[in-house]
This record gives structure tokens, C-alpha cells and sequence, in this order.
């Protein structure tokens, strides 16, 4: 039996649509690569790792070290996970197995419009907010805590809806199954739903880092911007996003080379992510 026309269109465009989700990956990487090619090859890939900090104005070649600023990326990225994964798991249950009916249509709408809240507003509230009532801590108050509460807060709604969005599509068998076993909610819920949302639940976690990890407004206003490696969760930092936000405009020449490059540095962090879950995911190691 032949494919009809609707069939051989749908096969078509979605032919297409791959073959330019993947060629705007590799037109991007390679934009990339074109960019910070002269830092890499002047400077030297080495340079970028043991570099005393990072001052382009420093001497006749500048210090381009990007240590610091992964150092700040990785733990502003995973702390902020550590704080919306559980708390998104949380809510997800709550809705799906807790909230009463009237509740939870309401309930996952003020979700939405949490996941659709601007990051510079997350930002302004943590700067207003937040920054202050750090400070009284632990001055100076724009720290990597500050950012890991906002980009917490910021990727909570992602975690939760995708959770919610996985325990929704478990096959009802899995419910009555349990009942006609005699388990109890709490039961059915940590044996049988969170186990076989899992990967969902890791998709919805996937996509949280993803966007802490791109994330540039909300941790420029409330980070503080100080190129170390944080001895503590109250000193401030600065992400490899933040930086190019805050030099590019004023950036020539090898400078701009070597802000390339920690872009290139992001993909790279984004990539190595994208196979770590692959990794993990249960049907690759199944296969």
C-alpha cells in the first residue's frame, strides 16, 4: 500500500524541519568557532583555563581566564536546580493527586504565569527584594545566594509543569492496579507514579538547567559581577553570560575573540549536558 499524498507532505516537512533545527545548530557553533578563532589562536586554548583571572586590559595581552566565571555559571546553574527540582516534584504531586478539583485548574494556571514572567522582572525583584535582606546576613548582599534564589524561582514553574505533564499521561491501569494491591496514595505515588514519570521528570529537570544555564538578566542585576571563585554562597560572581552581556558593547579585537569564546564555552557546557542525559535516560541505557 502506497503512502498517500497527506502522508508523503507530513514525512516531508518533518524531513525538513529536522534538517533545519540542524543546521541552525551547526550554522551557530560554527559562527562561533569562526568568531573566537583568533583568541584561540593567538592565546592558545590553555591560556583560557590557567590565566591569572579575567582582565583584558592587563599588560600587552590582557588575562583571559574563564575559570572563575564557569566556576560561577556551574554552581548558580545547580544550585538553582537543587532548589526547584524538589520543589517542583512537590507541586507537581500536589496538583495531580492532592489539590481538589476546584483547586487545581487554578493552581497549574498560576504556574503558567510563573513560567511566563520575564527574567528582568525576576531580577528587579531579586535586586529589591532579595539583595537586601541578604545584605543584613552577609554584606554585600549581590552574591551567588541571591542568584541561585531568583534562577530557583525562575525555573521552578518548568520543573513543576513538566512534572505534572508526566504523572498526567501514566496509564490509569497503574492506579487501579495499585488500589486492587491495597496501596495507599502516598504509596502509589512513591512506588509505582514517581518511578514511571521519571523520565519526564529528568526532561522537565533537562530544560530547567538548560535555561539557568543561558540565563543573563536576572543574575547580572543580582550576582554582583566580581570575576572569583566564590569561597561562599555570599560573595558575588559572575556567569559566563553576564560577562559577554556587560563587555561586548565596549569589546574589540581580541577582547571580543575571547568573549566568543566563553560562548563557545556555554555550548560546550550545554553539550556535554545534552549527552550526560542521554546517558542517563533509561531507554538508552536499556538499549
Amino acid at each position: 500500500m502506497s503512502p498517500s499524498r497527506s502522508d508523503r507532505t507530513l514525512v516531508f516537512s518533518l524531513g525538513l524541519a529536522a534538517v533545519m533545527a540542524g543546521a541552525a545548530i551547526v550554522l551557530i557553533v560554527t559562527f562561533l568557532l569562526v568568531e573566537a578563532w583568533p583568541a584561540l589562536r593567538h592565546l592558545g586554548p590553555d591560556r583560557f583555563l590557567r590565566d591569572g583571572g579575567w582582565l583584558p586590559s592587563a599588560g600587552a595581552e590582557g588575562r583571559f581566564s574563564l575559570v572563575p566565571m564557569l566556576a560561577g555559571t556551574v554552581a548558580v546553574s545547580v544550585g538553582a536546580l537543587l532548589l526547584a527540582a524538589p520543589a517542583g516534584v512537590v507541586s507537581a504531586v500536589f496538583c495531580r493527586f492532592y489539590a481538589p478539583s476546584a483547586l487545581a485548574p487554578f493552581y497549574r494556571r498560576l504556574i503558567e504565569v510563573l513560567a511566563g514572567i520575564p527574567s528582568v522582572v525576576y531580577g528587579f525583584w531579586g535586586l529589591v527584594v532579595l539583595v537586601p535582606w541578604i545584605h543584613r546576613l552577609e554584606p554585600p548582599g549581590q552574591s551567588l545566594l541571591a542568584g541561585i534564589l531568583v534562577l530557583g524561582l525562575m525555573v521552578f514553574p518548568t520543573v513543576a509543569l513538566m512534572s505534572e505533564a508526566a504523572l498526567k499521561t501514566l496509564p490509569s491501569a497503574y492506579f487501579s492496579g495499585a488500589a486492587a494491591l491495597g496501596l495507599g496514595r502516598w504509596a502509589t505515588i512513591r512506588g509505582i507514579a514517581l518511578p514511571a514519570a521519571a523520565p519526564g521528570i529528568g526532561a522537565g529537570c533537562f530544560l530547567a538547567v538548560a535555561r539557568a544555564l543561558g540565563e543573563t538578566m536576572a543574575v547580572l542585576m543580582v550576582c554582583g559581577n566580581v570575576v572569583q571563585v566564590p569561597a561562599t554562597i555570599f560573595e558575588p560572581v559572575r556567569t559566563l553570560t553576564a560577562n559577554i552581556a556587560l563587555e561586548m558593547a565596549y569589546a574589540t579585537r581580541l577582547h571580543r575573540s575571547a568573549l566568543f569564546v566563553s560562548g563557545l564555552a556555554l555550548m560546550t557546557l550545554v553539550g556535554v549536558l545534552v549527552v550526560v542525559v542521554d546517558r542517563l535516560s533509561p531507554e538508552t541505557a536499556h538499549d
